[in-house]
């Protein structure tokens, strides 16, 4: 068995430049070319195709690492206390993540396969779906409504306020607000 060699320095300089820049470009353009993404990052397509591949290869590494990030991020999140306080405190992260990311979901969804797009929305759907369990012990959150409904309800409000944002509808600090206030009004029990 054989291992590969250690990058150069200027080797890994470059694929966090090109990862960088890509996240940038997709985030905000789904098909932002190579030839834009090799611009941005201060490196010629050469460079980038010796690094990644593909657009697809370049496209999954660049969702890897925002994936790594978010699980990070939505870690670090206190759940403790009520769970509808708690859900909010998620929420308003999640909000906030899926802004940075924006658009690398279209782009990601254009290249990764249907069972990897799904799994990467397991993580998140699991928290938010312990805190629902959790506020309809506690009476907080309505039960008359199957959990798997909820959380696409959750996920549409987090989609919406993308769009409404995009669309000049809402500001972008006005959205996290919105989205606690809009998804929790529809999940507590009445």
């Amino acid at each position: 068995m054989t291992t590969a060699a250690p990058k150069r320095a200027d080797a890994r300089r470059n694929i966090e430049a090109i990862v960088d820049a890509a996240t940038r470009l997709l985030a905000v353009d789904p098909d932002a070319s190579i030839n834009d993404i090799a611009k941005a990052a201060g490196v010629g397509r050469v460079t980038l195709y010796g690094h990644f591949d593909s657009r697809a290869a370049l496209i999954a590494e660049v969702t890897r690492r925002a994936v790594e990030h978010t699980e990070a991020a939505l870690a670090e999140v206190d759940l403790d206390g009520e769970a509808d306080a708690a859900l909010g405190r998620l929420l308003e992260a999640t909000w906030r993540l899926s802004y940075r990311y924006g658009a690398l979901v279209v782009a990601a969804e254009q290249v990764l396969p249907v069972e990897d797009m799904h799994s990467i929305h397991d993580a998140p759907a699991a928290r938010v779906a312990r805190l629902l369990h959790r506020g309809r012990a506690d009476g907080v959150f309505r039960d008359d409504q199957p959990v798997a409904w909820q959380l696409s309800a959750v996920q549409s409000v987090l989609h919406g306020a993308a769009t409404a944002v995009h669309r000049g509808e809402i500001t972008a600090e006005q959205a996290p607000g919105l989205v606690r206030e809009t998804a929790l009004a529809a999940l507590r029990r009445v």
